[in-house]
């Protein structure tokens, strides 16, 4: 066989291969596509409008069902663009154990700065009776079981954000007399604590703390 038709069965196979190979990559056309749509003569093509951003997912993830929450928080973000919902869901867990243990624990000093002046004095009065009878708590943090958003609200006028958590906690604790005997609960037993807590903040203000305004199950 001479040289030229050697070479150009050579340029066919390569031929053939760049043919499969862009099918490939650039994939075929078969079936799916709609035909151009035909603009009337005299009209001009229709411009689409484009709606940038959409759903936020930071809020849509912890709001399903709660379009009014979804929307309190779309203000807090707009009064605070650093605020981020995972971000306080976090932040809220860490203060659950904080504020439950401190509480139960009678260390007030600790957990003073992240009480409202009503939650402060209701958690504080219910120390000093348990101090007025002899009791002791000792309690031992396990766990959040269960952790989501309960709701949100923001108001205008005052720019104050409220977010509500659910939390389900797990812990143990005894309550001893002034004798050192347990009077209630069992260190080796596990009890569930539900609760629902509101914080709140001003949205963009220097101070970065929640505080507990509200506590409830």
């Amino acid at each position: 066989m001479n040289s030229p038709i050697i070479q150009l069965l050579v340029l066919a196979g390569i031929a053939v291969f760049l043919i499969l190979r862009l099918k490939n990559v650039l994939g075929t056309r078969e079936g799916f596509e709609q035909p151009p749509a035909q603009v009337p003569s005299g009209r001009k093509r229709p411009e689409f409008e484009v709606i940038e951003g959409g759903p936020d997912p930071d809020i849509a993830d912890h709001t399903d069902g709660m379009p009014e929450a979804a929307e309190a928080l779309a203000k807090m973000k707009a009064a605070e663009p650093s605020f981020g919902v995972s971000d306080f869901l976090g932040g809220a867990r860490g203060a659950y154990e904080m504020i439950l243990i401190g509480f139960e624990r009678g260390e007030m000093a600790d957990i003073k700065p992240f009480l409202d002046d009503d939650v402060y004095a209701s958690f504080a009065e219910v120390v000093e009776m348990r101090a007025k009878q002899g009791l002791t708590v000792e309690a031992e943090f396990v766990g959040i079981r269960e952790m989501s958003l309960a709701d949100a609200t923001f108001d205008d006028e005052n720019g104050i954000g409220e977010v509500s958590v659910k939390f389900i906690g797990e812990m143990t604790s005894v309550v001893r007399d002034n004798a050192g005997e347990i009077v209630e609960g069992d260190a080796k037993k596990v009890k569930r604590q539900k609760d629902i807590w509101t914080f709140a903040r001003k949205m963009g203000s220097d101070d970065p703390n929640w505080q507990l305004v509200a506590t409830g199950e």
